[in-house]
């Protein structure tokens, strides 16, 4: 595909994921307009539909994280105006980006996931959900935000205190899954494969958000050091996930790996239909060990949603 495209860049917005979601944006503008494509950045707000009526552009590279452009709000809304645009469609987005609803859908298909469960924060208080240690996340943020791993000498005491810090003061509801010990991996997957298999190993404490965007926080492995088998179930059980979720361009599968249990320690913990493209992001990382430039892999996504 030569032809010169108008490409409207969305970013921004008022997620959790803003600032990373302009850093992405503006990595992707950049490269669009050095492969001479026309490109509009637009930081959104509320008047989304009326700035892109005005501009009418050929195709919208999404480039949002969390709510709403990753939920199928904003996909829901550019299905209406009749514009296309990268990363995967509504209903996919409104399943992904929900834990539960991932699970409902990945587990029957065979993928190894931890077993979890739905708590009302308010009964944290009382007492646990299930044995220590275990990790508490919102339903449907990403990025981290939000997390908690609840251990036996963690001070957050026992049962919870209801002044200790984390998501039961944010959410009404969480899901609650055993904590897998071991490594932490993740597979990008663009159009119909799986690029590679990268360990992160944050600094110190686990992988959060200020780990996964703040550079130096977290070292990132990649190929990551692991066995073939391992590898090989990693990049699989990302690609049948982007499969069975009906993923589009580009997703990103986060694992915990308990390096004792060998393949069978292997867990999948969510599918990111809207992963990072800052230069810390891993989708550009795995891109790059595979020979695809920065702007090569953003061509390729666009040309995916056409």
């Amino acid at each position: 595909m030569s032809s010169k495209l108008h490409v409207a860049v969305l970013m921004g917005g008022w997620s959790a994921e803003r600032e990373v979601s302009l850093t992405s944006g503006a990595g992707v503008a950049d490269a669009l307009e050095s492969l001479g494509h026309k490109v509009s950045r637009i930081d959104m707000d509320r008047n989304l539909a009326l700035v892109l009526d005005g501009i009418r552009p050929d195709v919208v590279f999404n480039a949002l994280h969390g709510t709403p452009g990753e939920d199928g709000t904003v996909q829901g809304l550019l299905d209406l105006m009749g514009i296309k645009y990268t990363h995967s469609g509504l209903t996919t987005s409104v399943i992904a980006i929900d834990k539960e609803l991932t699970k409902q859908q990945l587990v029957p298909a065979g993928i190894r996931m931890p077993e979890g469960r739905m708590v009302e924060s308010e009964t944290l208080h009382e007492a646990d959900p299930m044995p220590r240690p275990y990790v508490l996340k919102p339903v449907n943020e990403g990025s981290s935000v939000g997390v908690a791993i609840v251990t036996e000498e963690g001070n957050y005491g026992n049962p919870i205190a209801r002044g200790a810090r984390g998501p039961w003061q944010e959410f009404d509801r969480l899901l609650a899954e055993p904590f897998i010990r071991g490594r932490e991996l993740t597979v990008a997957v663009l159009g119909d494969g799986a690029l590679a298999v990268t360990e992160l190993r944050p600094k110190s404490g686990f992988y959060d958000y200020d780990a996964k965007y703040t550079d130096g926080l977290t070292e990132h492995v990649c190929p990551a050091e692991v066995p073939d088998d391992v590898r090989d179930a990693a990049m699989e059980m990302a690609l049948q996930a982007h499969r069975v979720l009906g993923c589009k361009g580009t997703s990103r599968s986060d694992f915990r790996w308990d390096d004792e249990q060998g393949v069978d320690g292997l867990y999948l913990l969510e599918v990111n239909t809207q992963p990072g493209m800052t230069p810390l992001s891993l989708v550009p990382e795995q891109a790059k060990y595979r020979g695809m430039s920065y702007p090569e892999l953003v061509q390729r996504i666009i040309e995916e949603a056409l």
